[in-house]
C-alpha cells in the first residue's frame, strides 16, 4: 500500500468514527430529553424509561431534530413550548457528548 492509501484508509475511518460518534450522542441527547419531558409530566421509572425510548424513536421519523422537537412539544403541552426544548437540547447535547466521553 502506498502513503496515499493508507491516509485515504484513515481518513475513511476517522468519518466513520465520527459519523457513529454523532449518532450515538444524538440518541443520548433525545434520551435524556426524553427523561427530562417525563419528569415534567409526572413519569417516573419504568414509565419514564419507556418515554425516554419513545423519544429516540422519534427521531427516526425525518432527517433532522424537529421530529423530536414536534413529539415532546405535543406532549407536554402548555408545559414547555418548542424554543425551550430546543434550547433544553443544545444543553443536554453537550451532556450527551460529555458521557459518550467518560466513557471511553
Amino acid at each position: 500500500m502506498t502513503t496515499f492509501d493508507d491516509r485515504e484508509n484513515a481518513f475513511e475511518n476517522k468519518f466513520a468514527h465520527d459519523a457513529e460518534m454523532q449518532f450515538k450522542a444524538e440518541a443520548r441527547r433525545n434520551k435524556l430529553l426524553g427523561l427530562w419531558a417525563a419528569d415534567l409530566m409526572g413519569k417516573s421509572g419504568d414509565d419514564a424509561a419507556e418515554y425516554a425510548k419513545e423519544v429516540i424513536k422519534a427521531d427516526f421519523e425525518e432527517a433532522g431534530h424537529e421530529d423530536v422537537v414536534r413529539k415532546v412539544a405535543g406532549d407536554l403541552g402548555a408545559k414547555s413550548d418548542p424554543d425551550a426544548i430546543r434550547a433544553k437540547m443544545a444543553e443536554l447535547m453537550a451532556e450527551a457528548k460529555s458521557q459518550l466521553m467518560d466513557e471511553l
